[in-house]
């Protein structure tokens, strides 16, 4: 604790405070998608937050450019900008799941991450499991087990045990209530959701997908 500091307000020992850890991440990254490197000696590089830049999202296996604002996140652009609106707006910070996308396969929630974040990397949504009009196994074992009430969760609990599947092909039921632990469904359709969830890994795996 440093000499002129209190108990409560002294921040020798805790480190960087989380307010603080955002807004420098936050700074780094802007940087990083629009030079390629960090550059924290060079704010002159840094983009205002009303300025836009080009950027390259591959969506669903498709290549979209689009100019952004440094600070828009990558659920505004997929929603508003290109018309996916499988991952839905709720919390937005990060506390319920329902924007969850895949970026490289890995569930992410699209509220908390920036747009130009996500360049150069596979971006997965919800639109992406379908062939057409014909539902992706997981989606089709949602149906089948019911895991739904209202349906607002559920983009984000497909996509999540969707990343669960591709990384996991078999899981045990204790994985998959962790691979979708950062889902929350308001209805408390879990049971069915961990139904839904083995059903579609057979369904992948071979057991009745088309």
């Amino acid at each position: 604790m440093g000499k002129n500091c209190d108990e409560k307000t002294c921040n020798c020992k805790k480190g960087v405070s989380r307010r603080g850890f955002f807004s420098s991440v936050g700074a780094g990254a802007v940087v990083l998608a629009t030079t390629g490197s960090f550059a924290a000696d060079s704010p002159s590089k840094v983009l205002e937050p009303d300025s836009t830049t080009p950027i390259t999202l591959l969506v669903n296996g498709r290549e979209r450019r689009i100019l952004v604002e440094p600070r828009w996140s990558l659920l505004f652009v997929l929603r508003e900008k290109f018309g996916l609106t499988g991952a839905k707006a709720a919390c937005e910070r990060g506390e319920c799941g329902s924007c969850t996308v895949l970026i490289d396969d890995i569930p992410r929630y699209s509220c908390l991450t920036l747009a130009v974040e996500a360049e150069g990397l596979p971006i997965t949504t919800l639109e992406g499991l379908m062939k057409g009009e014909e539902l992706g196994p997981v989606q089709q074992a949602f149906v089948e087990h019911d895991a739904f009430q209202c349906g607002y969760c559920t983009p984000g609990q497909i996509m999540a045990v969707e990343g669960l599947l591709r990384h996991t092909p078999d899981p045990t039921l204790d994985q998959i209530r962790r691979g979708v632990s950062g889902n929350l469904c308001r209805c408390g359709a879990y049971k069915n959701i961990f139904a839904a969830a083995q059903k579609a890994s057979e369904l992948k795996r071979g057991g009745g997908a088309k």
